[in-house]
């Protein structure tokens, strides 16, 4: 089970991540453009906000790839139960019942939180670029267009926008931008840059010769472009978590609740990835063990039911790769 549910999350992290990625892209395709720049023009941000079009139901794409991973997350881990024999001999048939009250119950209210969560720091993020655009006097399509993206000639898609960025990823790419115009070295230290542009950043700070507005321009697109990747990265591995382990907790739960398993005979042990990425709290937490139903203990403090708890600090979920191994002795009563 420790080994399914590890290449679970595998699985699941890109899926969720694409998920994220589709339902932006199809935000950015029905963005009312031209709507946007007029509402810009008359210095109207709200009404330009409204014409972006977050709709919750966008995120229906996500929704459904959650409760795709829910289930399979369940199933897995009752897959993963050593056999259980009945009084009378017979082998017990332990099933994930994803339609149980509990599970439909967090996917609808898990789900629900984190589409509200994404669409008002989107609303945050949109109206910050539009003041901004509209403060340096730019032009309004010209910023309609940096929120939503631009087609490019090849892949015909948009790209380069700001629009599913954090309001933090947005002012980083303001500044990226402010820094490339004043060939500031650092630019050059902006771990979301595009390395292929350093050479010329670089020749740019030398000569003391600014560099070109086109030239900003696609360096901006490709910085825009890998914090949207970040972003859904994020998203993904943190989402492919939260319900992995949450399915995993349920399942378990269903068991105990039809008298399947007992609760004083699991036991739950965390197990973090150890390498150069891992939080010093959760390489302190690898191989602790916990009795169903206690939480485990961060150093820092926190109590977490399992990686990825949305109970948690975000400090200690965001994008962790720890996952959780439930044992179950079945003859621990009988020795």
């Amino acid at each position: 089970m420790a080994t399914a549910l590890a290449a679970l999350i595998e699985t699941w992290a890109p899926q969720l991540q694409r998920a994220f990625l589709v339902a932006i892209a199809d935000i950015a395709d029905r963005a009312q453009i031209g709507v946007i720049t007029a509402m810009i023009a008359r210095g109207d941000i709200e009404s330009a906000v409204t014409a972006v079009g977050l709709d919750p139901v966008a995120f229906r794409v996500l929704d459904a790839a959650t409760a795709q991973a829910f289930e399979a997350g369940g199933n897995a881990t009752v897959d993963g139960f050593p056999p259980a024999r009945g009084p009378d001999g017979h082998r017990l048939r332990i099933r994930f019942d994803v339609r149980n009250p509990s599970a439909e119950d967090w996917l609808r209210d898990h789900s629900s939180r984190k589409v509200t969560e994404i669409v008002e720091d989107q609303r945050t993020m949109i109206r910050a670029a539009l003041t901004a655009g509209m403060v340096a006097g730019r032009n309004p399509r010209d910023v309609a267009l940096d929120l939503v993206g631009r087609i490019d000639p090849a892949t015909k898609k948009r790209t380069g926008g700001t629009l599913g960025l954090t309001a933090h990823q947005e002012e980083w790419a303001r500044r990226y931008a402010d820094q490339l115009a004043r060939l500031d070295p650092a630019a050059l230290t902006r771990q979301l840059r595009d390395k292929r542009f350093d050479g010329a950043v670089k020749k740019a700070i030398a000569a003391g010769k600014p560099l070109g507005g086109e030239q900003i321009a696609k360096m901006l697109t490709a910085y825009r472009n890998r914090a949207l990747r970040y972003r859904a990265e994020t998203i993904g591995r943190t989402e492919a978590m939260a319900a992995l382990h949450q399915s995993q907790d349920e399942a378990t739960q269903q068991a105990i609740n039809r008298g399947q398993i007992n609760p004083v005979h699991v036991e739950e042990i965390w197990h973090a990835t150890i390498d150069g990425r891992v939080r010093d709290t959760h390489r302190a937490m690898n191989g602790q063990r916990v009795r169903r139903g206690q939480p485990f203990v961060s150093p820092s403090g926190a109590r977490l039911r399992y990686p990825g708890d949305p109970q948690a600090p975000a400090g200690e979920t965001v994008n962790c790769r720890c996952w959780v191994e439930v044992r179950v002795d079945f003859l621990a009563g009988v020795r």
